[in-house]
């Protein structure tokens, strides 16, 4: 029987190990999508939009649908399906691994702060600036909305969810972002601090180096730990080596 793998996707590299699986000979692909976001590209493989109803819903798939491995390749900070992923994977015995990609590292020149949490990050901003570049997604933000002498410029790639800062504007955009076009953005809306999560990736990782280069400081939201047991590679190709579908 064909070897099924699933993954739960919503990340660049979910997108591009999908593609290299489906063209895998013999190798069944299901991409699952949270469905957040609207309008998500196409996908090699199969797809399969929405929740599985928690860790006993996402085993009960697994068991039905005779999976034979899970890559966890969903976002570094969506905590909530890597620990159902977790659970239903040692509850089924089916093979699962994360697959995260690096978290940004800081340089010279650099005035990043590192904090564990948003509501941390909207307790240091006062003393960072007043006009604030929010970029930690579209969750979330009622953490920022007891902060009405600050301005906010919240970028997302779809609208966020109230509560939002009193003095908010929302920018929907999705990357890659150029540093160039960063460093624009930043002058233009007279931004004195960046706010983001540590996702990783050289997609958005524009708004780091825009800020180094303009001298503002960045508060940076470190990525919540794996569960225990959980076992994470940097890349596709180490996802791959780790599914060793050759010798299936």
């Amino acid at each position: 029987m064909s070897p099924h793998v699933l993954v739960l996707g919503g990340t660049t590299e979910a997108r591009e190990l999908a593609g290299l699986l489906a063209a895998c000979p013999g190798v069944r692909v299901t991409t699952s999508l949270a469905g957040r976001v609207s309008r998500p590209g196409a996908l090699d493989g199969e797809v399969r939009i929405g929740g599985f109803g928690g860790a006993d819903g996402l085993a009960r798939w697994l068991r039905e649908h005779r999976v034979d491995a899970v890559v966890d390749a969903t976002h570094p900070f969506a905590t909530g399906i890597t620990a159902n992923a977790a659970r239903a994977a040692a509850a089924t015995g089916v093979p699962a691994v994360a697959l995260r990609r690096p978290g940004w590292r800081p340089g010279p020149g650099d005035r990043w702060h590192s904090v564990a949490s948003l509501g941390e990050a909207a307790a240091l901003l006062p003393e960072l600036g007043r006009r604030v570049f929010l970029t930690t997604g579209r969750l979330g933000l009622a953490a920022f909305a007891e902060l009405p002498e600050l301005h906010f410029l919240v970028r997302s790639v779809e609208p966020p969810e109230p509560p939002l800062p009193p003095d908010a504007e929302v920018l929907l955009a999705r990357g890659p972002f150029t540093v160039d076009g960063e460093k624009i953005l930043l002058r233009e809306h007279r931004i004195d601090v960046l706010v983001t999560k540590d996702s990783g990736g050289e997609a958005t990782a524009g708004k780091l180096a825009a800020a180094r280069d303009l001298g503002l400081p960045v508060v940076l939201v470190r990525r919540p730990p794996l569960p225990d047991g959980v076992s994470a590679v940097p890349d596709v190709s180490s996802a791959l080596a780790r599914l060793d579908l050759g010798a299936s």
